[in-house]
């Protein structure tokens, strides 16, 4: 049926809700499929509203209230503007010229239920003219809804009195409504973290996304009576290149929430994980490389949001000098004869400072570090300095005074962080380092990464500074203390600037960066030593978290192989303040008190082999002997003799000793001792003892050997919800095994500061290990939903430790709830056993490494059994759901 006939439908059948449905769910379908053929999103977001003008005009033509001169239906905000999305709200205001008379109760009233009917996410009021005044007095919503109205049925005239009432002094003044979207807009940004790189953001709503342009346009209808915000140009407060970077970047949020409202066929405006890869594909976005489809419309996203967060920048301040006023008499403080402060914002001098001095697009950041009490750049000054990001070409980057400012810059003392970030967002920055400029909104399709790339490095470069404040001393002690010692802080922040600088190139990005950092530290004149330190960092920023999380660095061999990795001391000091800053800047929850613990005890560690010599490696039976002797003598201040002592210690092998301090070894040895012949299990639970992020807490349990006590443990474990972390099994010669687990609570916190919980715990792991046939099933909690977008197939590769006399197996997959209990049940069945494990979660990801052997403590030498190891480990593992 063709629309016309639809349309005579709605006017004349006794019930038009059939035909209006028709109509709406045809033309949606024709401009959904239009929409994916990449038609103009202007011509289907307005053809949408067009479309529901002509099903709302018929349905209120219907009734004879329609022909009174006194009542109107009008159209208020996105709708207002005629804007509709496949999913938008619809906001229609039915006004009156004085109240409802009478006679239109009943037929609105039936009215407003057909429009039910029509399932459209409609909302209504009905108001007179006065009462809509009143309204937007009281409200600054409704105000703003009223300033973008459209008449769809009835006499014009009314909305144009509304529009004269609303717009007047007498509901709001300038002043006031643009204080009220300037705090609106502050608390929504604070809302969304005040960030514009959120893994799934509002297109809506977040910094730099549609409700700030739909401010801008706002504040600019209230204060000239426009209607539209390109006849900003007219009034020389948009350029014309400015309209179009407002334009375009609507235009392409426009894109994105429209396909994001098909994919998800609701009022949905979050690009969640869900859709984001769908509509990567639908508005034809492909994989790049080793770059995903989905990684480039989100930096294209990133891009954009950020480019128009400046231009809001500049023309709310503008609103801010035109609409509230400065002083009487401006406060004016000259720098040099190139800038000056006026009121707390630096400015240039003259619009043409740039253009006769291109060195002064760094100086101008450098005087901004160098005088904390400016706020920011000045709206003319920002769009002079837009004006001549050009200059910024090789010359420019190789010009003597340009790269002294740079490094000026980097030895001021301030709030780096702060500094470079403003130069991120006014583009100087990555025009300035090209390398840098790549990266800039550049997201990894992950739940670790959490930030761009470039959001990232400003957090590392943040988490620098802040090591230098008395708060850090309490959450990074050692490397607060350190950051003091290192000769050249600037050698530290060009490090974390380009650490990864080369991620998304292909290749190993520590090696590509390392060269780039080299490059620069060339351009820059620094010295030979100092380009060589910078160079290694970065090559190497990963190899002390990669060696404490994922190496067992009890094993002295381990600790001698990193030492002799690392050139000096120095070398050493700035590599954890790197590591620490890099692990806390990636995730929020990646770093806790057990990543902390296991940083400090390998830095503790590789400085005291630094201090021996790394020519001599470590004699590990040395060690062994000192650690029985030390502890020995700690267990006969308690009264222990040696024949108690020795009953323990024959039952293990050496690497007990090397994995726990002398203090922790008599510790369990006096426990196990007191226990006796006790046939219970026995369950001890300690916190780690010294300052905050000393704590986690160490379960060690004692009992009869079992097959499969890994498995039960790790299940009762994850029961309790507690996140293992670490995990070890000492291998026995008698009926008796020594198992460790590390655990943090939900918030990466230590048990001790629950100690009823902590009780809780330990008497469940009796009640439940007590017995090989209570062990429990393996715990069934849906998987969250985030994870359930970043499926892979599971991967398991082996190596050999001839050193150690073991098997290393590393597991790679989806995190989901119950893995380590599964894991042990595969090793079980192929009577593995397992001696160490090293527990990693990197957002989606598990990355866990197990030291295992054969039933008879050896190595696993056969292919065909590591071969039918990992097909069931695979097979197990990517079943779960």
């Amino acid at each position: 049926m063709d629309q016309s006939e639809l349309e005579s439908r709605i006017s004349n059948d006794p019930s038009p809700v059939t035909a209006a449905r028709e109509l709406l769910k045809g033309r949606y379908d024709a401009d959904a499929e239009a929409f994916r053929q990449g038609a103009d999103v202007r011509a289907l977001v307005r053809s949408r509203a067009d479309t529901v003008d002509t099903v709302l005009r018929l349905i209120w033509n219907r009734y004879p209230f329609s022909d009174s001169p006194d009542i109107a239906l009008i159209a208020v905000g996105g709708y207002g503007r005629g804007e509709l999305h496949p999913h938008s709200d619809i906001d229609l205001l039915i006004l009156t010229r004085a109240g409802i008379e009478d006679s239109w109760h009943e037929d609105l009233g039936a009215f407003v239920t057909l429009l039910w009917d029509l399932r459209l996410d409609i909302g209504h009021s009905v108001r007179s003219i006065e009462e809509s005044k009143t309204a937007a007095r009281e409200d600054i919503t409704i105000l703003t809804n009223l300033l973008e109205t459209r008449t769809i049925a009835g006499p014009d005239e009314l909305r144009s009195d509304l529009s004269e009432q609303v717009y007047s002094d007498d509901v709001s003044t300038d002043r006031d409504y643009f204080i009220a979207k300037r705090e609106e807009q502050q608390q929504r940004h604070q809302k969304y973290g005040d960030t514009e790189y959120n893994l799934e953001p509002n297109v809506k709503g977040s910094p730099g996304a549609l409700r700030d342009i739909q401010t801008i346009g706002w504040i600019t209808k209230r204060h000239f009576g426009l209607q539209n915000i390109a006849d900003l140009t007219r009034f020389s407060i948009l350029t014309e290149e400015e309209h179009q970077i407002l334009f375009q970047g609507e235009t392409f949020l426009w894109q994105l929430r429209y396909g994001l409202q098909l994919l998800a066929d609701r009022n949905e405006n979050r690009l969640l994980f869900d859709h984001q890869r769908a509509l990567a594909q639908m508005l034809g976005y492909r994989d790049e490389g080793k770059r995903l489809g989905v990684e480039l419309m989100m930096q294209a996203y990133y891009r954009t949001v950020l480019a128009l967060a400046e231009l809001a920048d500049v023309i709310l301040q503008y609103y801010d000098e035109a609409i509230l006023g400065s002083p009487s008499e401006d406060a004016i403080q000259p720098i040099n004869k190139r800038f000056q402060i006026r009121n707390y914002y630096i400015e240039a001098v003259n619009n043409q400072v740039f253009a006769y001095a291109p060195y002064a697009i760094m100086e101008i950041f450098v005087l901004m570090a160098q005088h904390p009490e400016i706020k920011g750049i000045r709206a003319t000054t920002i769009r002079s300095l837009r004006a001549h990001r050009h200059l910024i070409d090789d010359a420019f980057r190789s010009d003597l005074a340009v790269t002294t400012l740079f490094m000026e810059l980097l030895r001021t003392p301030h709030a780096l962080d702060q500094t470079l970030s403003a130069m991120k967002k006014y583009n100087v920055l990555g025009r300035y380092l090209p390398e840098f400029g790549q990266i800039i909104g550049q997201m990894q399709h992950d739940l670790f990464h959490i930030y761009t790339v470039d959001a990232h490095t400003m957090r590392v470069i943040r988490n620098m500074v802040r090591l230098g404040s008395a708060e850090a001393r309490t959450e990074y002690p050692l490397a607060s203390r350190l950051i003091h010692r290192l000769p050249k802080l600037e050698t530290l922040y060009i490090a974390g600037i380009y650490h990864d600088v080369a991620k998304g190139r292909g290749g190993d990005h520590s090696e590509l960066g390392a060269i780039d950092a080299e490059a620069f530290c060339q351009r820059h004149h620094l010295s030979e030593r100092d380009t060589q330190l910078i160079s290694w960092l970065v090559e190497n920023h990963l190899l002390m978290s990669m060696t404490a999380q994922r190496k067992d660095i009890s094993d002295p061999d381990i600790i001698h192989g990193f030492a002799r990795a690392v050139p000096s001391q120095a070398h050493l000091d700035y590599l954890y303040v790197l590591t620490v800053c890099d692990i806390s800047a990636t995730n929020p929850k990646l770093w806790n008190t057990w990543r902390a613990s296991l940083l400090r005890q390998l830095y503790i560690e590789a400085k005291r082999a630094l201090r021996r010599g790394t020519e001599t490696p470590i004699d590990r039976q040395e060690w062994v002997r000192a650690t029985q002797s030390e502890a020995r003598e700690i267990l006969h201040a308690q009264n222990m003799t040696d024949e108690q002592i020795d009953a323990i210690w024959d039952t293990v092998d050496e690497d007990y000793f090397l994995q726990d301090s002398t203090v922790d070894i008599a510790w369990q040895t006096a426990a196990i001792i007191r226990h006796g012949d006790n046939t219970d299990p026995l369950v001890l639970i300690r916190d780690t003892r010294g300052g905050p992020t000393d704590g986690y807490s160490q379960i060690i349990i004692y009992m009869k050997d079992r097959v499969a006590l890994f498995a039960a443990t790790t299940a009762v474990l994850e029961q309790l919800n507690l996140n293992i972390v670490d995990a070890r099994i000492s291998s026995s010669e008698g009926p008796y095994s020594i198992s460790s687990y590390v655990v943090l609570d939900e918030k990466g916190q230590p048990l001790g500061i629950d100690p009823a919980r902590k009780e809780r715990v330990r008497l469940r792991l009796i009640e439940e290990l007590d017995d090989p046939d209570d062990y429990p099933d393996i715990i069934h909690r849906r998987t969250p939903r985030q994870l359930k977008h970043f499926a892979f197939p599971t991967e398991v590769t082996f190596s050999n430790d001839t050193i150690n006399q073991r098997t290393v197996m590393e597991v790679i997959t989806p995190d989901r709830p119950g893995l380590l209990a599964r894991i042990g049940q595969v090793l079980l069945e192929h009577r593995v056993r397992l001696s160490n494990a090293k527990i990693a979660t990197l957002g989606e990801r598990v990355e866990d490494v197990f030291f295992v052997t054969d039933e008879h403590g050896e190595p696993i030498r056969e292919p065909a059994v590591c071969q039918a190891l990992q097909q069931d480990l695979c097979k197990m593992l990517d079943d779960i759901q």
